[in-house]
């Protein structure tokens, strides 16, 4: 009885003793996954959405791999030229999805439609390509509500003769006749003058609520500038560019 209880004690002992070990183990492991490092680029002042990103205004820093996500962006020469979709801190890892190189041209569920004039009874003064604005209907029948529940984007304004407002420095159509999309998108969004036609970038869905509203005369739109072009927000839903 004896001899099986000293066997039972042992038994247990050396499990308990390779339990403690494996642990141990796994601690070290986790310790040296820890200080194990890699660069990712960090923005070296605060940064506003809108702003291109040039070489000198970014740099690297240290992370621990274990907190290193696949959304961190580890080159600076990828980012050159980038626009800034949401304010980046300073020495924040950057995130892909806070920046973006053609943030005028529409998602893959989303077209550029051309807002008619007489679609429109007021827009913000100062709104110009690449801005977040708010949709909202007005009408004596309906009264007046929002039209969509988040902010759209501006893909381009125009003139009263429909010429859209250009950069006078860098043509936007000369950039295209060359075939250069960076100068391009640059000059529109560089772009100032009155607005009098504006595009933006809708889903179908979206674009054919706003005709059914508007194109009897009864209701109206009023565009107005969104405090979202400044303020952080999400990553964007899968497929938007």
């Amino acid at each position: 009885m004896n001899r099986k209880r000293h066997l039972l004690l042992s038994v247990t002992a050396a499990l308990l003793s390779g339990l403690l070990v494996y642990g141990v183990y796994m601690l070290q492991l986790r310790q040296v996954k820890f200080q194990e490092t890699v660069n990712v680029v960090v923005p070296l002042r605060f940064v506003a959405a809108g702003e291109r990103l040039a070489p000198d205004m970014l740099g690297q820093k240290q992370i621990a791999k274990a907190s290193f996500t696949d959304d961190m962006a580890m080159s600076r020469d990828e980012l050159a030229g980038m626009e800034v979709v949401v304010p980046l801190g300073a020495n924040e890892p950057l995130l892909r999805w806070k920046v973006d190189k053609f943030r005028l041209l529409p998602s893959q569920s989303q077209s550029t439609f051309g807002i008619p004039r007489d679609y429109v009874l007021s827009v913000s003064n100062g709104i110009r390509a690449g801005d977040k604005v708010m949709v909202y209907v007005s009408g004596e029948a309906a009264g007046s509500e929002r039209l969509f529940p988040e902010a759209v984007t501006v893909a381009s304004v125009k003139t009263a003769g429909n010429v859209e407002i250009d950069d006078a420095d860098n043509s936007s159509l000369l950039s295209m006749a060359s075939g250069d999309k960076e100068a391009m998108y640059a000059s529109r969004r560089d772009a100032n003058g009155m607005i009098d036609y504006i595009n933006l970038n809708l889903t179908e869905a979206e674009w054919l609520k706003l005709d059914s509203l508007c194109k009897g005369g009864q209701s109206k739109l009023v565009i107005a500038y969104s405090p979202e072009s400044l303020d952080v927000g999400s990553p964007p839903a899968e497929g938007t560019p």
